[in-house]
């Protein structure tokens, strides 16, 4: 590989923004990447901390599904838990509360296996 802007000297990277090959010469430090020097540092650094970003974003979003999966299950049990101890009482509501308590308990079993995708 060689370098865009000197055709006669070997490429020590390519730049993160426009992914064309620079030599020693051209080559600007960007965080952890390269870039062309006095073109795309600026770019460049903004990417980085974009993903830097991203990164800390999606270890928030698995805590909110694990938050989420705690409270499903606690409501879902306890609606399901009401529905069956009313069944003979309340009749058909009391099949209502189950089959909500159900699927508040469904919610939280695929809350829990969302979560673990962002682990």
């Amino acid at each position: 590989m060689i370098c865009y802007y000197h055709p006669e000297k070997p490429a020590v990277g390519l730049c993160k923004y426009c992914l064309r090959g620079l030599c020693s010469d051209c080559a600007a430090h960007a965080g952890d990447s390269l870039a062309c020097k006095g073109l795309h540092e600026e770019q460049v650094c903004a990417m980085e901390e974009l993903m830097q970003k991203t990164i800390l974003q999606s270890k928030r979003v698995g805590s909110d599904y694990v938050r989420n999966t705690i409270f499903y299950g606690v409501v879902g049990i306890l609606f399901s838990a009401f529905g069956i101890s009313q069944l003979k009482w309340l009749g058909l509501q009391a099949v209502v509360y189950l089959v909500i308590g159900l699927a508040l308990l469904w919610a939280a079993i695929a809350n829990y296996l969302e979560s673990r995708k962002y682990k």
